[in-house]
C-alpha cells in the first residue's frame, strides 16, 4: 500500500502526462512565423518590469474588489474591529484570490497571442519550438517555476546566461521558448 505522499506524486505524475499529451485539434500558430533568435537578458528584464507594473494596477483593484465583497459579507462596523486588530493580516483566502488572479493574466496572454503587455512592447514571445500556442499546463508551469525563480534570488532568470539556448529555468521546464520578434509593418 502506498503512503498517501506517494500516493499523491503518483496522481500527479499522472496528470502531467495527461496534460502534456499531444491535443488531437490542430495547433494554433503564432503571426508572425519564422526562425528568431532568442531573447536576451535585458530585453526579459524590461518586459517584466512593464509587467510588474501592470500587475501591482491589478493587483490593487483586486485588493479593492476582494475587501469590498469581504465588507459587505461581515458588515463595515465587524471589518473595522477585525482590521484594527490585526485579525485580517495574512488572509489565505486574499492571498490566493491574489495568486489566480496573476495567474490568469499571465496565462490569457501566454496562452492566446504569446505576449503579455510588456513583452509586446518589447518584441518578445513565448512559443512553443514550431511556433505554436503555449498550453495551458505550459503556462502553469511557467508560472510556478518563475516563482521560484524569484525565490532564488532570480536565478532560473539569470540562467540565460550561461545557457546555450537562453533559457530561463521556466523556459527548460515548460518546454518552451521566448524568443524576438521582429516589428510588425503597419
Amino acid at each position: 500500500m502506498l503512503t498517501s505522499g506517494a500516493f499523491l506524486c503518483a496522481q500527479f505524475r499522472k496528470m502531467a502526462s495527461f496534460f502534456s499529451r499531444e491535443p488531437v485539434m490542430s495547433k494554433h500558430l503564432l503571426s508572425p512565423q519564422g526562425e528568431f533568435p532568442a531573447a536576451g537578458l535585458g530585453r526579459r528584464l524590461a518586459a517584466m518590469f512593464y509587467d510588474f507594473l501592470l500587475c501591482v494596477a491589478l493587483l490593487i483593484v483586486t485588493g479593492g474588489v476582494y475587501k469590498l465583497i469581504q465588507m459587505q459579507i461581515i458588515g463595515e462596523a465587524r471589518m473595522r474591529t477585525l482590521t484594527e486588530s490585526g485579525a485580517l493580516d495574512g488572509d489565505p483566502l486574499y492571498s490566493t484570490v491574489l495568486l489566480f488572479v496573476l495567474f490568469g493574466f499571465f496565462a490569457k496572454f501566454w496562452t492566446h497571442s504569446g505576449q503579455t503587455l510588456g513583452m509586446q512592447v518589447w518584441g518578445i514571445r513565448v512559443q512553443n519550438a514550431d511556433g505554436s500556442r503555449i498550453s495551458l499546463w505550459q503556462a502553469l508551469l511557467r508560472f510556478m517555476v518563475s516563482i521560484a525563480s524569484w525565490l532564488c534570488a532570480g536565478l532560473g532568470f539569470f540562467w540565460v546566461l550561461v545557457d546555450k539556448q537562453k533559457r530561463s529555468w521556466h523556459d527548460i521546464y515548460s518546454n518552451s521558448q521566448l524568443v524576438r520578434i521582429p516589428k510588425q509593418k503597419k
